[in-house]
């Protein structure tokens, strides 16, 4: 019965295309962006369903009269931690849509680490209740190490139950590269599983011999090139360079001059991370299209970039491109030059104008999730330090990078207890283990913050996101971590026995809710509050965030203790 279905479906199209019956909707006096040929042209457009069905005089039970504005294929971002926006799918949506944006390929490693398959379905089935589409690479790398508890493994077997999904488009960046060259078992079978769709790379600085081990297994891109020989090394060995262009990370001057007519189609825009003041700011893959023309590289080339070459890569068949047969996601603006989106039409129907998203009616129920803060009774002991030597391990950030520094220096001891040294800004640093109630929680000191009273927590912590709170005395860090607890996950900064300002993220300790303006705000009030406690970071959730990433050099620390990453090893806090 399907069969005959979509036969009918078919026959009904052709006579569409034919011109012998109306088309749905006819778009009129567009500047076709032709990202198959590089050219522009001058068109009617004619759409019918969800399918452009071709290009002429056609007629339609409705017609819209571009007068002269250009048309290009809807952005397709090839990799993005959504989490990373802080806000619910449905609300991203709502901010990138309206921007032109109209695919992306979600990394929910994030999410992942704290509810398992529970968290990747829940991002998928979020998707389907939005005009965006939202395909899934599956998380290669749940927990990142052994040196951190995290919310959930996934090994191979876990990923038979969902890469034969249509919305499962491969394996998510591969960042266990040592594993692939040491040929570690566990790894190995999950590229197996994923060999018939595609496998994304997360090789830093790899080259040689082992980048051609690393390509061997079938890894096909990367987009943690930070230098120019770098990329044109992975990209003559046949890799697709993803320039990465998001707000931790930032490539695109870098790599920019790589790209050439000759070369440009094996090269494509993601942000990788894109937190909400900046999506609220700067925009979406609508922005990178803009630098990228400021910058000097052909504004066809750069629609290329964000349109037909992430979607031939991700093998999105019928996507990316205005041409009979493919679907109707299309993005308008009135300059090349300058790309500011206008109008959004997604599978043929119009959903957003004027930078804002009309309303769908979007069937479905709404996916839901478990409380994700499971901590054991907290009480100020547990965040006390015994000093075993005068001379500590002390965390030390660098300035505007999410490296940090290992510094050895003499603590503050009270009583047989190290505390925190205001005046050498040297403070406090805990991390409580927050899925499982074990009761753990990794102790230690950090330069840089600057707080002079106070102290500042938050649940997102990468990769396994456990609580995380610097400060300047044990008293204003446990309210912080029970603060935390009681809003369901969030960020905050507490001072004298108070919570100043508070961002609750009840969606796994990592996104909220509310729309990205309000979101927006509320990070605002978290750095305007941190500042009056003497804050001089820029943005010191952003960085205390990277301090529990046990896999960025030099010093980390996790729920199970400080980590040296060049020894890629848990050492003690006291020399």
């Amino acid at each position: 019965m399907r069969i005959f279905k979509m036969e009918d479906q078919l026959k009904n199209m052709i006579r569409v295309a034919c011109g012998k019956e109306k088309a749905d909707l006819l778009i009129k006096n567009a500047r076709v962006v032709n990202v198959f040929s590089g050219s522009i042209f001058s068109a009617d457009v004619a759409i019918h369903g969800s399918i452009i069905i071709g290009f002429g005089d056609y007629n339609a039970r409705e017609i819209i009269d571009l007068k002269g504005r250009f048309l290009c294929p809807g952005f397709i971002d090839g990799h993005i931690h959504v989490e990373s926006s802080m806000v619910s799918v449905s609300e991203f949506a709502k901010a990138v849509v309206p921007l032109g944006t109209t695919s992306i390929v979600a990394d929910p490693h994030e999410i992942a680490n704290v509810m398992g398959l529970e968290g990747i379905k829940y991002i998928a089935e979020s998707g389907r209740l939005t005009p965006l589409d939202v395909y899934i690479m599956l998380p290669s790398c749940v927990p990142a190490t052994d040196m951190e508890t995290s919310g959930a493994r996934l090994s191979a077997s876990d990923f038979l139950k969902l890469v034969h999904k249509e919305w499962v488009l491969g394996l998510g960046e591969v960042m266990n590269f040592p594993g692939v060259i040491d040929g570690d078992p566990e790894i190995l079978r999950k590229i197996e599983i994923a060999k018939e769709k595609r496998i994304d790379g997360h090789a830093p600085m790899m080259a040689g011999n082992d980048l051609n081990a690393y390509i061997s297994v079938g890894i096909g891109s990367d987009h943690e090139c930070t230098t120019l020989k770098e990329a044109k090394e992975k990209l003559q060995k046949g890799m697709y360079i993803m320039i990465r262009e998001g707000t931790v990370a930032k490539n695109m001057n870098t790599l920019l001059p790589l790209v050439t007519p000759t070369n440009s189609r094996r090269c494509l825009f993601v942000t990788d991370d894109k937190h909400p003041l900046d999506l609220f700011e700067e925009g979406h893959m609508d922005f990178l299209i803009r630098k990228a023309v400021k910058q000097g590289l052909d504004p066809i080339i750069a629609v290329q970039m964000a349109t037909l070459n992430p979607a031939e890569y991700f093998r999105l068949h019928r996507l990316g491109a205005i041409a009979p047969g493919y679907k109707a996601d299309i993005a308008v603006f009135k300059t090349l030059k300058d790309v500011r989106v206008e109008m959004v039409f997604k599978g043929g129907k119009l959903v957003a104008k004027d930078g804002r998203l009309l309303e769908l009616p979007l069937k479905g129920k709404k996916p839901t999730l478990r409380n994700s803060i499971i901590i054991k009774k907290m009480d100020i002991d547990r965040l006390k330090i015994k000093a075993f030597s005068e001379n500590a391990r002390i965390i030390e950030l660098v300035p505007n990078q999410i490296t940090t520094k290992k510094i050895i220096e003499k603590v503050r001891i009270v009583n047989d207890h190290a505390l925190a040294d205001i005046e050498r800004d040297i403070l406090k640093i805990a991390v409580i283990e927050r899925h499982t109630g074990s009761g753990n929680v990794g102790l230690g000191f950090v330069r840089g913050f600057g707080l002079k009273t106070g102290a500042i927590g938050s649940s997102v912590a990468h990769d396994s996101h456990n609580i995380i709170v610097v400060g300047t005395n044990d008293d204003d860090m446990l309210k912080a971590v029970m603060e935390i607890e009681k809003i369901g996950g969030g960020q905050l900064v507490a001072a004298n026995g108070n919570i100043l300002a508070s961002l609750p993220l009840p969606i796994a300790g990592l996104m909220s809710h509310r729309p990205l303006l309000e979101v927006a705000d509320g990070i605002k009030r978290l750095l305007a509050s941190a500042k009056t406690l003497g804050c001089h970071v820029r943005d010191p959730f952003m960085a205390l965030s990277f301090l529990a990433l046990p896999v960025i050099p030099e010093l980390k620390i996790t729920d199970k203790g400080i980590v040296d990453v060049s020894e890629f090893r848990i050492v003690p806090l006291f020399e």
